[in-house]
């Protein structure tokens, strides 16, 4: 029998999804004396991939591909105990549907996903998971998302879900505060500190409150720009470099992360020092990010999908938290704008690119 899981999700972190697939893929296909194939239809990500199993010897007793036995993470190489051997295999389909930024897509491509019966819809926003409830009360639906669960209305409480929704939150649209404040260390003698926000964000107005509320408490001069298209960015660039900001908070926002460049080249062209929400801006030249590791909510998000797959109801399964936070700096492009990071902030970060 053949189980499908759908993503749908409004933009960016493709290569990301893998780790919700890896979980899925390593927990649920079999085990000892299988070999699992992976099918790749299309394109990995923007297409269509199915996930097989198929019966074969394997070399020397020895296991191909990692899996979980009762908890354990068994990897490639390792001896396979007696007890190991007797598992089963089952078929995974995964589709993906991405709005690519038009949030007015995701209540039709939800209600597309709904109208195959799948076995469970994982959403990686807000707005994509609002979507998906809108469209059924039946599939299971697995987030992985950075607000606040309970305010976003998905689910009625975090230890008890209720409904046909759980997931993983890691909270980053209250984290503008913290950001601000690693700015402000890293440039504490600006004068004036550009912010640039998506007025579109369903958070925006809670995104508002923290950096006022944080820069009256810091003591300082902040210029918020709003974008939600990349006319706007390329204006708020042009605002801020009328005004000689010293430094940039960009917000966290889907959109923002779909557009990475277009928040990215301009600042370092303006030599603004500029702190992001995710890595994945300091891996392409981003100067510092400071957020939850999305690698790592992925996977646990794909836990909690291969547990409803084997039989568990999404309201027994308590909403996670991420605890896992990544600050990383980019040494390179402190370099290439003539900034030195100070040690104490180099001290603390978790990681650096070179």
């Amino acid at each position: 029998m053949q189980r499908e899981c759908l993503l749908l999700t409004q933009s960016g972190h493709r290569p990301l999804f893998w780790g919700w697939v890896e979980a899925i893929r390593y927990n649920v296909l079999g085990g000892s004396g299988e070999t699992a194939r992976l099918r790749q239809r299309n394109h990995l990500f923007g297409g269509r991939f199915a996930v097989r199993c198929t019966r074969a010897a394997a070399d020397a007793g020895r296991l191909s591909r990692p899996y979980l036995d009762e908890g354990r993470l068994v990897l490639p190489g390792s001896i396979p105990q007696s007890s190991e051997r007797r598992r089963f295999c089952r078929n995974v389909n995964v589709e993906y549907r991405f709005a690519e930024g038009d949030v007015s897509r995701l209540p039709g491509l939800a209600a597309e996903l709904v109208r195959r019966n799948v076995g469970v819809i994982f959403t990686a926003t807000t707005v994509s998971a609002l979507a998906a409830k809108a469209a059924t009360s039946t599939i299971p639906i697995v987030f992985a998302i950075g607000a606040d669960p309970v305010r976003s209305g998905l689910v009625s409480s975090l230890n008890r879900p209720g409904g046909n929704l759980t997931g993983i939150s890691f909270f980053t649209n209250q984290m503008e505060a913290k950001r601000l404040g690693l700015l402000h260390e890293l440039a504490p003698k600006v004068d004036l500190i550009a912010v640039l926000l998506n007025p579109n964000n369903p958070f925006f107005d809670n995104q508002l409150k923290d950096v006022d509320e944080a820069s009256r408490a810091l003591n300082l001069n902040v210029q918020i720009e709003r974008a939600s298209n990349e006319r706007d960015i390329a204006s708020a660039f042009e605002k801020f470099e009328q005004l000689k900001a010293g430094a940039l908070l960009v917000g966290a926002d889907p959109y923002f992360n779909s557009k990475r460049a277009l928040v990215i080249d301009p600042a370092i062209n303006l030599r603004l020092p500029a702190i992001y929400e995710w890595r994945e801006f300091v891996e392409v030249g981003g100067l510092m990010s400071y957020g939850t590791s999305l690698t790592e909510a992925y996977r646990q998000a794909g836990d909690i999908a291969v547990r409803i797959l084997k039989g568990s109801k999404p309201a027994d399964l308590p909403v996670l938290q991420s605890d896992k936070f990544e600050f990383v700096i980019n040494l390179k492009t402190a370099k290439a704008i003539g900034l030195e990071v100070p040690l104490q902030l180099q001290q603390r970060a978790t990681e650096f690119v070179e």
